[in-house]
């Protein structure tokens, strides 16, 4: 995750530290690391506006983190789970978050500021087992919750203490916290990832049967289904209106397209194979390459520009309307920044 203009990132080694990298030149110095966290970290956002760090972790808690004079200060977060916490997002007015976890519940997290504390409120309704992704509609009401019970449901989280009465959307008008607006049953599989369209009418998923899914909510909740003959996605995100980029277990980013009910389409592969040559190796490169890999193969490298699974997408430039520049993180270990030609 980033902040606002891209020039810090916060990352996590698959541990329970977030470390805070600066860009210089062409490379990326370490400049903060956080250290709270007890279990490893399984989420993190940056709210670009307020410049605060949301994090979770496998130790059932969540941080928010406020920069005050040049050091990260950590504020406990009441999230009231008793299962590890699994994905985090901050809202789009930033005012609140989103936490999903094993608890087969979803914390709502909003400031208090009369006891200067976040609290969280737990929508409970259907979900039976690990919330997996999280998505926020543009209204800053709607939340849309991918979970491991291969169900797709989209829920109010409205709290009349911090915000004004929302009006009516495409998915419905009746939104009281925790009223459930979409709940499709059976995605083929645990449902990975999950995104709203830019105007908020039609959310997207991806599940673990390798399919792409969209429900359009300005067409009855129609839902188109794509399988695909690749490994599962395990993200995506709208750059466009109608285009959207899944990436997964193929280590590979793909284009499709949605046009309206039946009309989603595989457009192509958006990482371009490298161009690779059979180099010779003399007799003692050979037995090297034995010493150290213990094996006879000498390069078991992938085409791709990400040699293991992407797990996940950010918008880097650009609005969610018009994508300018995205960036792809693997567990590789990598970072790739992808330009988009509209």
């Amino acid at each position: 995750m980033g902040n606002k203009d891209i020039q810090e990132i916060a990352v996590s080694p698959n541990n329970n530290v977030v470390n805070i990298y600066e860009k210089k030149g062409k490379g990326w110095n370490k400049i903060h690391e956080l250290t709270e966290h007890s279990g490893r970290i399984t989420g993190i956002d940056w709210a670009p506006e307020s410049n605060r760090i949301v994090t979770c972790a496998a130790d059932r808690n969540a941080y928010v983190w406020t920069l005050k004079d040049g050091t990260w200060k950590p504020t406990l977060v009441l999230v009231r789970i008793n299962r590890a916490a699994t994905c985090v997002k901050w809202s789009p007015r930033e005012n609140k978050f989103a936490l999903g976890s094993g608890a087969r519940l979803i914390s709502v997290c909003y400031f208090d500021k009369e006891n200067d504390w976040w609290l969280s409120k737990h929508i409970k309704k259907l979900l039976c087992s690990t919330v997996m992704c999280l998505d926020w509609h543009p209204n800053n009401i709607l939340l849309a919750a991918g979970s491991a019970d291969l169900h797709c449901r989209i829920f109010s989280t409205y709290i009349k203490d911090i915000e004004d009465k929302p009006g009516p959307t495409a998915w419905g008008a009746k939104m009281p916290f925790g009223e459930v607006l979409l709940d499709h049953k059976d995605c083929g599989g645990w449902v990975h990832s999950v995104s709203f369209s830019p105007s908020g009418d039609q959310l997207a998923w991806v599940s673990h049967n390798s399919s792409i899914t969209v429900a359009d909510a300005t067409q009855g909740n129609q839902i188109t289904q794509v399988i695909t003959e690749f490994l599962p996605l395990l993200s995506l995100l709208y750059v466009s209106p109608t285009a959207i980029v899944p990436p997964g277990h193929d280590c590979c980013p793909y284009l499709f397209t949605y046009n309206g009910p039946s009309a989603l389409e595989f457009g192509k592969k958006l990482d371009i194979p490298k161009q690779t040559s059979k180099i010779s190796v003399t007799a003692m490169q050979h037995f090297r390459n034995l010493d150290k890999k213990a094996t006879e193969e000498d390069s078991n490298e992938l085409l791709t520009l990400h040699q293991n699974s992407i797990t996940q997408l950010c918008v880097v430039s650009g609005e969610k309307t018009k994508v300018e520049t995205y960036s792809s993180v693997g567990l590789d270990g990598a970072m790739v920044l992808w330009s988009i030609k509209h």
